[in-house]
């Protein structure tokens, strides 16, 4: 009979049928979880003499074999091994498949090994975070102002919620309009914010009319409680004056007849009498010499008396910081000027010491001053530190300190306690030139030579085109 490469006999069908039933067998068994059994303990025990029971060749399906094209291929596909060849090849293909379903088992009853983390995956998903962090980040910054002005469309302006902290004195001037209020309250921190103070006034039907004088207020109230406050007559103070510090004298004037009975006429005519206060001979007017502060008049009180009052509470400052009699009026000259040119109180000293080194030949040969407040005084716009070039050329105008050398013929305000200790205590420097590079914050800087100077200016106006158009 023809033999197989390796001289191994071909299996039968027999023996292949037998080995794919264990092989169904055992599969089942691993699915089930159910022991092996042996192939004997399937079927009843059969007698060694007896042969074993033949199945029915009409309940078995035939397997088809291929038709044989020759002699040699009929013989190919013939039984080759006797019936316990057979069964003995049965037993094996059981076993090995037994042994595999075991292995399978196993396998799966072992821990899986953790699997090796790539680190260029790590890596990746790190930089795909820090993206994400990154455009979270710009868009809440890019999204900051529009949710601002969407959580202030909501909530309303910025408004303190209280009744007050500590007590101030406002001052209503005559002819003072809501939105003029609004302004005073917030400069002394009444309220806290313009917005919804006028806000709160465009609620009120009729429109409030505030009468002229000085109330008494607290810091820190709320926009209905501050309007409720000017509105009510027992928070008016009668005959009280608030004078602020720098305020020019004719701007006094006015502020007394709005807090007391005395009428503008009489204090005008009380104060053109410059011979009756005791104001050193230079004094032409009573400028410089109405020391700022809050005053309360009694019922009645002549405004000669009342004037009065004011300029001994200047000698009594003047005297308190040392200053000599004869040296009142070069003091307090300087000290207006100081006052109307000062921002922060630190600047006092340095702007004191500014206008000192101008004063002086060795130091600067012109001796202009070169002040726009004592300009703008000459021309009558006391509430002004800005000129034109027209005014600065103007020599008709006697305080004009771009024409005319030295400090000004006079006082141009009324100054307080700091201006007149920073006159007489200048701080130590070589500065020539300062100026204001931030009206909001009143940052100011101080010059030696003209070309510093002139970076300080573009700087300043750098800040007025973004903020002031």
């Amino acid at each position: 009979m023809p033999i197989i490469p390796g001289d191994q006999p071909l299996p039968s069908r027999r023996s292949l049928r037998a080995a794919q039933q264990a092989q169904e067998e055992a599969e089942q068994i691993a699915l089930s979880g159910e022991a092996p059994q042996s192939p004997s303990a399937q079927s009843e025990p059969q007698s060694e003499s007896q042969p074993a029971a033949q199945p029915d060749a009409s309940a078995v399906e035939p397997i088809r074999e291929p038709e044989a094209d020759s002699a040699s291929d009929a013989n190919l596909f013939a039984p080759s091994h006797s019936e316990s060849d057979e069964a003995h090849t049965g037993d094996r293909a059981h076993q090995r498949a037994a042994g595999r379903t075991r292995r399978r088992a196993e396998l799966a009853a072992e821990p899986q090994r953790e699997k090796r983390k790539s680190r260029k995956g790590t890596w990746g998903c790190l930089i795909a975070l820090l993206v994400i962090v990154a455009l979270l980040a710009a868009g809440a910054f890019a999204l900051q102002g529009p949710i601002t002005q969407l959580i202030n469309a909501v909530q309303g302006p910025a408004d303190y919620a209280g009744a007050g902290e500590e007590d101030v004195i406002v001052m209503i001037h005559d002819g003072d309009t809501g939105s003029d209020v609004a302004q005073t309250l917030v400069s002394q921190d009444v309220v806290q914010s313009f917005d919804a103070f006028y806000a709160t006034l465009l609620t009120e039907s009729p429109e409030p009319v505030f009468q002229p004088g000085a109330y008494q207020l607290k810091t820190q109230m709320s926009s209905r409680s501050a309007l409720d406050a000017l509105l009510d007559s027992a928070n008016k103070l009668e005959q009280t004056v608030q004078i602020p510090e720098g305020t020019a004298a004719a701007d006094i004037l006015q502020l007394m007849t709005e807090g007391t009975d005395i009428p503008l006429a009489d204090l005008q005519a009380a104060a053109a009498d410059i011979g009756s206060f005791g104001l050193p001979a230079e004094a032409t007017n009573l400028e410089g010499f109405l020391f700022p502060a809050t005053y309360t008049f009694v019922p009645g009180i002549s405004a000669d008396d009342a004037l009065q009052t004011l300029v001994d509470r200047q000698f009594q400052a003047l005297d308190a910081a040392g200053v000599a009699v004869e040296n009142r009026w070069s003091t307090i000259v300087l000290a207006s000027l100081i006052q109307r040119e000062a921002g922060l109180r630190d600047d006092y000293y340095k702007v004191s010491r500014v206008f000192l080194n101008r004063n002086d030949p060795a130091q600067w040969s012109s001796g202009l001053m070169q002040s726009d407040a004592t300009v703008a005084y000459g021309t009558g716009n006391t509430h002004l530190v800005t000129t034109t070039d027209a005014e600065r050329a103007d020599a008709s105008n006697l305080y004009n300190t771009y024409v005319h050398p030295g400090l000004p013929v006079g006082p141009i305000s009324n100054p307080g306690d700091l201006a007149i200790d920073a006159a007489i205590h200048p701080a130590d420097g070589p500065w020539l030139f300062f100026v204001t590079v931030n009206l909001d914050s009143g940052e100011t800087v101080f010059s030696t030579t003209l070309a510093e100077h002139e970076a300080a200016v573009v700087t300043w106006q750098d800040w007025m085109r973004a903020n002031r158009g």
